[in-house]
């Protein structure tokens, strides 16, 4: 009697060797209908895209912390300048994180000293980043008096003046829920509302087509997201020059896209390679940067 074990192994092996030179038209042909795409590209290695932290010498970052009225909490923020450099007169980058991260991950997680050190040695303009707690309160003001937005503007900001900064001359950068609220700064600032902004960036901004899309404790309730949520079909940002950038593979990519098409001006930034992780956002910030500073007088 032969023994099929190894007849079988072959067609396995052959299976798999066809699964994978064949893998890209796979993918490619069905990323609009499985459930699983991202998974799938994945695991194929199709369409990722990611970036490593520059070892460039950055300035080690300085931390304080203070009682925030318009948060009702302690707030912690973060500061950089390029090596060898004062705060004084400096333009600010304001970088705003994702959720489930705060101040420090800026600095630990995007490495954004390194960044700033490397596009400064490369001949990009100088500015100094600054971090700070945000929660996860979606960067606006909520019903249980949690005010990101006052917390920037009437707490944040005047320290950060005190420090030699020129705040006056202020960017701002964010990654997911840091990318909506980078967005949403953009759209308040073009209305004289909260922060004057000259230029944001924003990285797979967690957009939502509609309140019942949105992710538990994002908003408090179906107005609160008409209020302060709803930037896709109408970014309402003026005279604000933007970068906006998402992966494919990314949950964000259709609402980011549909924010894209109804911008005008369409936004620097690209939907491209990438899923919604740190090295999707760490691969975009060498080019915002350089978008940012090059908007800041």
């Amino acid at each position: 009697m032969l023994n099929s074990r190894p007849i079988a192994r072959r067609v396995l092996l052959t299976g798999a060797a066809g699964a994978a030179l064949s893998g890209a038209a796979v993918a490619g042909s069905l990323s609009g209908v499985l459930p699983g795409r991202r998974h799938l590209r994945e695991a194929l290695g199709i369409g990722q895209a990611g970036e490593g932290v520059p070892d460039a010498g950055g300035a080690e970052p300085q931390f304080e912390t203070f009682d925030s009225a318009a948060r009702g909490t302690q707030v912690t923020f973060g500061w950089v300048t390029p090596p060898n450099q004062k705060p004084d007169g400096l333009p600010v980058i304001l970088v705003l994180h994702g959720r489930g991260d705060d101040a420090h991950s800026v600095f630990d997680s995007l490495g954004m000293h390194q960044f700033l050190a490397a596009h400064v040695e490369a001949g990009g303009k100088p500015a100094g980043v600054v971090s700070v707690d945000g929660g996860e309160a979606y960067w606006h003001p909520r019903a249980n008096d949690d005010d990101p937005l006052s917390m920037l503007s009437d707490e944040l900001l005047p320290r950060v003046a005190e420090l030699g900064f020129n705040t006056a001359n202020l960017g701002v950068m964010g990654y997911s829920m840091g990318g909506f609220g980078a967005l949403l700064l953009a759209r308040e600032s073009s209305h004289q509302r909260f922060v004057p902004i000259k230029a944001a960036a924003a990285s797979s901004p967690a957009l939502f087509a509609q309140a019942s899309a949105t992710s538990a404790g994002s908003f408090d309730d179906a107005a609160d997201f008409q209020r302060w949520g709803a930037l896709s079909d109408k970014p309402d940002v003026k005279n604000i020059p933007l970068s906006v950038s998402c992966g494919v593979d990314d949950p964000f990519s259709t609402e980011t896209e549909r924010y894209r098409e109804a911008c005008d001006p369409t936004p620097a930034g690209s939907i491209g390679n990438g899923a919604h992780n740190h090295g999707y956002w760490r691969a975009q910030v060498p080019a915002q940067l350089r978008f940012l500073t090059d908007r800041l007088s």
